[in-house]
């Protein structure tokens, strides 16, 4: 039996889930709404000129944002649509963004959406879990460029497995599931279910580290 891709899955549950909570739901993204947040994701992967200002600052990413402005003015149904079927021919459809990139955006903002609405961590599939793993290792390195001065490594809880993010002393150790990992990576420490254990000194400093894109 062929299961769905992943990052598909993690596509569709989040468009019913926005679906049913309408425009104005709140998210874990400061002011967003799942409006502003369904216009995110329609620029991610519809406007080829705006999108890499999602990611890069100054005029890019102020050229990104007054197009992300634009479309919360479109019917909200009509987005997430749009955001439903999938994005058109190109970088998004390649077996590789879809295995890594897609499958943390549609995961992740999934997540902004259920916990920002009083939803608690899920139980994943063992695929799932595996995939997030996996990535979490991909993109360890880029996601904590910001934490200096300690070691840090992530633990697979109940599982014995770890990863070496950072070397130093002294060192922290983040333990979770990986879908829970990946959250506290992309700078939802506060909503994600993780054990940050250490020494004082090195706790306190990744706890005031800001991590993500």
């Amino acid at each position: 039996m062929t299961h769905p891709p992943l990052d598909g899955v993690e596509r569709v549950a989040l468009c019913d889930h926005m679906a049913e909570l309408g425009p104005d739901a709140p998210t874990l993204l400061e002011s967003w709404t799942t409006l502003d947040l369904a216009a995110h994701l329609v620029v991610r992967e519809h406007d080829l000129m705006a999108a890499p200002g999602l990611v890069v600052p100054g005029a890019w990413g102020r050229f990104a944002e007054r197009h992300r402005q634009a479309l919360t003015q479109r019917d909200y149904a009509a987005l997430l649509r749009t955001i439903r079927w999938g994005p058109p021919p190109g970088l998004f459809r390649l077996g590789w963004v879809r295995r890594v990139a897609n499958l943390n955006e549609f995961f992740v903002h999934h997540e902004d959406v259920r916990r920002a609405n009083g939803l608690g961590p899920r139980a994943g599939s063992p695929a799932l879990d595996e995939a997030l793993w996996h990535n979490v290792g991909s993109a360890r390195w880029f996601l904590t460029r910001r934490l200096h001065g300690v070691g840090l490594e992530l633990e697979w809880s109940g599982t014995g497995r770890v990863l070496r993010v950072r070397r130093g002393t002294p060192t922290a150790r983040l333990r979770g599931r990986p879908g829970e990992l990946l959250l506290y990576l992309f700078g939802r420490q506060e909503a994600a279910d993780v054990e940050v254990s250490g020494s004082a000194d090195a706790i306190a400093v990744v706890a005031a580290a800001r991590f993500g894109m």
